[in-house]
């Protein structure tokens, strides 16, 4: 099949491969545009472009694709089916009429749950028993097209989401190629969403960091396990914010919610409910990531609280 692909994170490059081992002729890639990262804000490209170069295939990364020249050039290279990934662009109806068997996303949830921006980081932060992924006809609405395949997996006690995101990444390319040649072949039928049962997610912002030590002990972990590594969840001691990377649901520990249990060499922090958080790598402001255990020998904290 003559497919276009569009796609961004590293979350999309397990598809764009599986297509290319499936040998499909991938005609071109589009992806975001470069962006500026890091302390030094170094313009960097995508994982998408990275990839897509190596294989030697033409990459097009518009600001937009509202504008006639790119609805022009996409029509152009005359694609059987546009595949998106995780490419973070609305697609106008213009280039969804272009290919004869529509455009195809590949989406980290059981549509209609958790439509939208973060689906993963959802999926942990509610402490759901599993997720999956959704190959999807694509519609003007955002991922409420006709479901297509689905599959779904458990998530792991202690998984975040990059973990969880390089599983549904693989998951999501395997199921990609099951879905093109169904729909080549002409043997699936695609299903409706029920609009009643839709969540939407937003994107993640910093503002969801701040830990509430009332809550339980497994909702905080939750917290911890979804925002990392960005946002990532955060505290504060003694004025000073302390980001936390990793965590452990533990004992009960009867004490005020906050509270660093003293006598312990490990770090732990009574939470709603009469439960307890042992924080096992953190950060503090302009400091090292370390370990828990390293952080309380090294700041005395035991008894104090965190807020």
């Amino acid at each position: 099949m003559r497919i276009v692909f569009m796609g961004t994170p590293e979350f999309a490059v397990p598809s764009l491969l599986a297509l290319i081992k499936a040998e499909h002729e991938v005609v071109a890639v589009y992806t975001q545009p470069d962006k500026p990262q890091g302390r030094k804000m170094i313009l960097t490209p995508p994982p998408v472009k990275v990839e897509a170069e190596k294989q030697l295939i033409p990459v097009y990364q518009p600001k937009t694709l509202k504008a006639p020249e790119e609805v022009a050039r996409l029509t152009s290279l005359k694609p059987d089916a546009i595949v998106v990934a995780a490419y973070g662009k609305i697609l106008p109806k213009a280039v969804l009429d272009i290919p004869k068997f529509g455009c195809i996303n590949v989406h980290a949830s059981l549509l209609p749950k958790y439509r939208g921006a973060s689906p993963v980081q959802a999926a942990i932060l509610n402490g759901d028993a599993e997720t999956g992924v959704t190959t999807m006809l694509m519609a003007e609405a955002c991922d409420a097209g006709d479901i297509l395949f689905q599959k779904a997996t458990p998530i792991l006690p202690d998984e975040n989401t990059p973990e969880l995101m390089a599983r549904l990444a693989k998951l999501g390319a395997e199921l990609l190629i099951t879905t093109l040649k169904a729909v080549e072949e002409g043997t699936v039928k695609p299903q409706k969403q029920d609009d009643t049962k839709a969540t939407h997610v937003s994107l993640i912002t910093k503002s969801m960091s701040p830990i509430d030590w009332n809550r339980t002990a497994q909702e905080i972990h939750n917290q911890i396990r979804a925002l990392y590594p960005w946002p990532a969840a955060s505290a504060s001691l003694n004025g000073h914010r302390l980001k936390i990377y990793r965590s452990r649901v533990r004992e009960k520990e009867y004490g005020e919610p906050g509270l660093i249990v003293p006598g312990t060499e490990n770090f732990l922090v009574c939470c709603g409910d009469g439960t307890a958080i042992e924080l096992l790598e953190v950060q503090t402001e302009g400091g090292k990531r370390m370990s828990g255990s390293d952080f309380l020998r090294g700041h005395k904290a035991q008894g104090l609280k965190l807020s």
